[in-house]
């Protein structure tokens, strides 16, 4: 099925939006953003879901066209959540199975009572995939019919460098830091966190963003490690400032051990997660939709490819995978051409 755009597409003037309270299943509040456009949608709820240490607006950058306004012309009702990692909450210590077990669950609930759908479809980004996906493993999602992935799902694979700084770095620094946090570039919060940012700024020449300088040493391995310089506009760079926030080493430490066991594993026990994800079939009937930025510089594309071939070894013909040539980690969804290049890949997914 092909999607196309209306006569006038949406901008970020037409957005009619509501901030709605959630709470988690362990009694964390929460929010979920509720975006439509001029005209009622057409289609049924989605659920889009940002990554660690960012918040829902990272879908709505300062692009002519965003991705929210891509789904909202496509006919979506679309909801962007804010989960515990989310920096438009209070910072708070987190795990990936935290989020699977108690905000997933959750949300989907909400968002189905509050449109009567009988099932929705998500978008999800790094992080917010993670955690999405261990939730529909585990069978706590049954109610969603289709997952688009980004960088990362069941299978965490990061260049040799990054391995050396979340298995030797984070420990050092989480004796001393409780969270590590971009913002820092732009206003550092005490001594240890001016130490090092000094340390970005002599090792991190590519641009004079001190912020996202901060990002690609958090992140990933590159120089920038999210995105490719000549994918976002000034205007993008620019905003970035404002949209990374505190990481706490509680999720480092998770991320490290799933590393070197190549894939998710848990790091608690709690009711309806199992203990591995990938000793057994995925219990979802969801559809997933893998994608991969071939630069990216924080997963690396094969962290999609040995997901996709772990789903399609228990159910061969369901699924798909995506490589973008050009693309990494967020510029997927931030790129000056994303909505020629990313996006009618995305809406075609979510339409079949």
């Amino acid at each position: 099925m092909t999607v196309t755009a209306p006569t006038r597409p949406t901008t970020r003037a037409d957005h009619r939006t509501e901030v709605v309270p959630l709470t988690a299943l362990d009694g964390r509040p929460l929010t979920l953003v509720h975006v439509q456009g001029r005209h009622p949608p057409t289609r049924g709820p989605v659920l889009v879901v940002h990554g660690a240490g960012v918040r829902a607006e990272l879908f709505r950058p300062p692009l002519p066209r965003t991705f929210v306004d891509a789904l909202i012309d496509a006919g979506w009702d679309v909801w962007l959540l804010n989960w515990r990692a989310s920096i438009d909450l209070d910072p708070v210590p987190w795990t990936l199975d935290e989020a699977a077990a108690h905000d997933h669950p959750a949300a989907v609930r909400h968002v189905l009572a509050a449109t009567g759908a009988d099932e929705l479809s998500a978008v999800v980004h790094c992080q917010g995939s993670t955690s999405f996906t261990m939730a529909a493993v585990a069978g706590l999602l049954p109610e969603v019919r289709t997952v688009v992935t980004n960088a990362v799902s069941l299978h965490p694979i990061v260049p040799r460098f990054s391995t050396f700084k979340i298995g030797r770095v984070s420990p050092v620094v989480s004796r001393w830091l409780p969270h590590v946090s971009p913002a820092w570039g732009d206003k550092p919060e005490g001594v240890l966190s001016r130490a090092l940012v000094l340390a970005v700024r002599a090792t991190h020449h590519e641009c004079d963003n001190t912020v996202c300088r901060m990002v690609s040493f958090t992140y990933g391995t590159g120089w920038p490690a999210l995105w490719s310089h000549a994918n976002l506009d000034a205007a993008t760079h620019d905003w970035i400032r404002g949209e990374f926030a505190e990481v706490p080493f509680t999720f480092f430490h998770q991320m490290d051990r799933s590393i070197r066991a190549g894939h998710l594993v848990p790091v608690s026990d709690l009711a309806g997660l199992p203990a591995s994800y990938v000793a057994a079939p995925p219990l979802t009937d969801a559809r997933f939709v893998f994608l991969a930025g071939e630069d990216n510089k924080c997963f690396l594309p094969d962290s999609q490819q040995r997901s996709y071939d772990f789903f399609a070894a228990h159910r061969p013909g369901r699924d798909a995978l995506h490589r973008f040539r050009g693309y990494g980690h967020l510029d997927v969804f931030l790129g000056r051409n994303a909505a020629t290049d990313t996006y009618p890949v995305i809406l075609e997914e979510l339409a079949t």
